[in-house]
């Protein structure tokens, strides 16, 4: 049976290698493990040790915090904002969006950002 957090700890591991760019095989290649290892973490179906999780956000330069950024209660669940999805991180178009977001210059980002909270107090 899954556990709540190593269900958490995977989809912030799919979500960054993706923010990044990187495939399964590549970031195995970086930690030094089959593809394979890569799907089941990232699927929470296998726990990541401690020291495996250090490598692999070594890989992914994200501090080990990174992965555990979320989860507020005891069960591994968190509160998400009213409308957002739950599961955020799973869907394809939101990661599409952050990733084209950031690829934006700094300061055309930040009138987005501005632009964008205006349209949302508005609706």
């Amino acid at each position: 049976m899954k556990h709540p957090v190593d269900v958490h700890v995977g989809k912030r591991v799919r979500h960054r290698r993706w923010m990044v760019g990187m495939t399964q095989q590549q970031l195995a290649e970086r930690v030094g493990i089959k593809f394979q290892q890569i799907q089941k973490y990232e699927t929470g179906m296998n726990r990541v040790s401690a020291s495996r999780l250090w490598d692999i956000a070594d890989a992914l330069e994200v501090p080990v915090s990174f992965f555990f950024e979320g989860l507020d209660r005891k069960d591994g669940a968190h509160e998400m904002p009213e409308g957002v999805p739950a599961d955020i991180l799973s869907d394809k178009e939101a990661l599409e969006l952050v990733r084209s977001y950031y690829a934006i210059p700094e300061n055309q980002r930040r009138r987005l950002f501005e632009l964008a909270r205006v349209l949302s107090d508005a609706a």
